[in-house]
């Protein structure tokens, strides 16, 4: 934070120095003042500040942990303030601790996990980062990492930062031209790559002038492709520069903390990879604050199969190597990961709303076909242990060994601790997780521009369907949207745009000034895009999306407009509405017919009615035909396949202005329209439920 916000804040703090007492434990607390919005008290998460004293406007939300100074540092390790200083201080402090497994497979079968400790992998971070200097790549310099989660993946970031190397996450998810584009946008000099992905590197090798090291993880020397010397490219493999830094070695070459750490390219919404450029400071920031209500030992066990190239994952590991937790990884395939987790027994579970929701209704679906006493010995445990939690008590243990052992079993046996992230968890389904494993389980709500969390969950905060309060590494205000009807003077509760401020916002969307000026604004406020409320407490609940994209269960970014535009080219299709959410992995549309194609095709058919086009609307035959015409139009148009509907509903009435639906552009009022055929949308998905329970809700 500079000097002139550094005062501003200052000026902030003086303002509300009335309203603080000391009490008899000598730590401040904040009183209710009708002046000061809502303040902490007891059983507050959140205190509100100004955001400019002569508005006299309320609206700032930080922590209670941290309400007058946004954390930048640990607060048990203030010298930690980059990504290498966060990693000598692991090497120094748990040295001989376990650090990195994988399972070793024995004559073909996948055996017990092998492990590297801290100081192994502190000794390969220094060979490996002497290596690229030996092959002459410059500091500052680009390096790719392409290739799914395994200790290799983090050794080569732990070179980067201590030798002042930008790692640059490669994968192939956002399209086939992603790779390529990725590397000759952040200039990547060095790629690490395996056995997997390095034909389709070689085959568009001449397309990226900047890279002059490709280094195979797993790959023999011997098998290595040569290139020719006017390639100008060296293939090696990473044991050989692996020797090669051992017989070279280089002294670090440490980063400043506003030195660049990573660019992590993300889809977001349509169109080309944005590069997201975050610092050492930013990613040591966030991680310090959330280190404020997160404890981990360093006898804690983390498995990582989460994507490495995404920020929810890098925080994480981050986080496990400040703490000294051992991390061990899957075998790279997720039909496999719950033979991982049996092998490994971890103490701290990461994931996603999707998978929870397969274990959920996984364990729901056994229960409800087993039947008898079992069904009843399980409801009578689950009732148990859920009204000892909201009494803030203890159940019996019995209920554990009777019913819920066998459950945790699933996750290994000891998860203590689980985390959820990328999109909102349901309530139903968070007060299931508590129930059956035990230990604490916490939401969090963030993205990559802000270094990964935002707001998470307080421990002993019982109350769901909400992501917390804000991470005392940043503050958060709500900002009006009148389009959308949204104001801070909503009752009962604040809403607005989600906006958020702080030594964890990014530097900029790499080599491209305007988008970056159109998320961040002049005050430093990052934009998210995403609608919020305050509720009580200070505690934050996403409602909306201020911009036409949204996500999918699984996180996929959905732009429904342009789908509408391929479905539109459907004979059947006069307008198209598609409608997703973050709840649900997949989309369902709600078709206005064109009601002479309708009649025409039913008549070609033979299939009779009472002259009501809208029996027609309801026939399942029409409808499977226009669901298999819309299918059809959308491989055409090379749609993905979670950008295809997978439900239909046939109306009669067009979209006008009259009826609300259409904008005087005549663009479609999506929040009017999710209004409108709600109880449609909501058949739509109960039907696919109940075709395939986990057709919504996958892994």
């Amino acid at each position: 934070m500079d000097s002139s916000s550094s005062a501003a804040a200052r000026r902030r703090i003086n303002a509300i120095h009335s309203h603080l007492v000391t009490s008899s434990r000598s730590s401040p607390l904040l009183r209710s003042n009708p002046t000061a919005g809502e303040f902490c008290l007891d059983n507050g998460y959140s205190v509100v500040l100004p955001e400019k004293l002569n508005t006299g406007n309320w609206n700032v939300y930080r922590s209670a942990k941290s309400p007058f100074k946004l954390v930048s540092r640990f607060p048990d390790h203030p010298d930690i303030a980059t990504l290498h200083d966060n990693f000598e201080h692991a090497v120094h402090d748990f040295r001989d601790y376990k650090y990195l497994g994988t399972r070793v497979r024995v004559d073909g079968t996948v055996g017990d996990y092998k492990w590297m400790t801290y100081g192994e992998a502190g000794t390969a971070r220094t060979a490996l980062g002497s290596g690229l200097i030996h092959h002459g790549i410059p500091m500052g310099s680009s390096v790719g990492i392409y290739f799914i989660n395994r200790p290799e993946w983090l050794i080569v970031d732990h070179a980067c930062s201590s030798y002042s190397y930008v790692s640059v996450p490669l994968y192939d998810t956002l399209g086939p031209d992603a790779v390529k584009f990725i590397v000759n946008h952040a200039t990547v000099q060095a790629i690490f790559c395996v056995a997997e992905t390095l034909n389709s590197l070689l085959s568009c090798l001449s397309e990226m002038p900047s890279v002059r090291l490709v280094v195979v993880v797993g790959g023999l020397n011997e098998s290595l492709p040569s290139l020719p010397a006017s390639a100008g490219v060296k293939v090696v493999s990473y044991s050989v520069l692996l020797n090669q830094g051992r017989s070279n070695p280089q002294r670090f070459f440490p980063p400043k903390p506003d030195d660049v750490a990573t660019i992590c390219y993300t889809s977001g919404t349509t169109g080309t990879p944005k590069g997201v450029v975050l610092t050492h400071a930013n990613l040591i920031s966030n991680v310090a604050g959330s280190s404020f209500s997160v404890k981990f030992f360093s006898s804690d066990v983390y498995i990582s199969y989460l994507p490495l190239a995404h920020i929810y994952e890098r925080a994480n590991q981050i986080l496990t190597v400040y703490f000294g937790v051992a991390v061990g990884f899957y075998q790279g395939d997720n039909m496999k990961l719950l033979d991982d987790l049996a092998a490994l027994r971890p103490t701290i579970f990461s994931s996603v709303p999707r998978l929870y929701n397969r274990i959920y209704a996984g364990i729901i679906n056994a229960v409800k076909t087993s039947g008898g006493l079992k069904e009843r010995l399980f409801n009578a445990a689950y009732n148990a242990k859920k009204q000892a939690l909201l009494n803030g008590k203890s159940a019996s243990p019995i209920w554990d060994r009777l019913v819920f052992n066998k459950i945790k079993d699933r996750l290994g046996g000891r998860v203590r601790f689980m985390t959820s992230g990328a999109s909102p968890l349901s309530p139903e389904v968070m007060e299931f997780l508590k129930i059956c494993f035990g230990g604490r389980v916490t939401e969090g709500y963030g993205m990559t521009e802000t270094s990964c969390v935002i707001t998470g969950m307080d421990e002993g905060d019982n109350l769901t369907g909400h992501v917390g309060s804000p991470n005392p590494a940043c503050e958060v205000k709500l900002v009006d949207v009148p389009e959308m009807n949204y104001t801070s003077g909503d009752q009962p509760h604040p809403r607005g745009e989600i906006c958020v401020r702080g030594p964890i916002i990014f530097r900029g969307y790499y080599k491209d000034e305007v988008q970056t000026r159109e998320v961040i604004d002049e005050d430093g406020w990052l934009h998210t895009g995403d609608i919020g409320l305050w509720l009580p407490g200070g505690r934050l609940k996403i409602i909306d999306r201020k911009k036409n994209i949204f996500k999918l269960a699984q996180g996929e970014y959905i732009a429904p407009e342009k789908i509408e535009n391929v479905y539109a080219k459907c004979k059947f299709v006069g307008q198209c509405f598609i409608y997703g959410d973050s709840f649900n992995s997949s989309l369902v549309a709600v078709v206005s017919v064109d009601p002479d194609v309708l009649k025409s095709w039913a008549a070609s058919e033979g299939i009779k009615y009472g002259g009501d086009l809208r029996e027609l609307c309801n026939n399942p035959r029409v409808k499977a035909a226009v669901l298999s015409d819309m299918d059809t139009v959308g491989r055409e148009a090379q749609l993905r396949g979670f950008e295809f509907a997978k439900a239909v509903t046939l109306v009669l009435e067009p979209f006008t202005l009259e009826n609300g639906l259409l904008t005087p552009t005549f663009k479609i009022k999506r929040p009017q329209a999710k209004e409108y055929f709600g109880e449609a949308i909501t058949n739509m998905y109960k039907e696919l439920g109940a075709s395939d329970p986990t057709a919504n809700k996958a892994l």
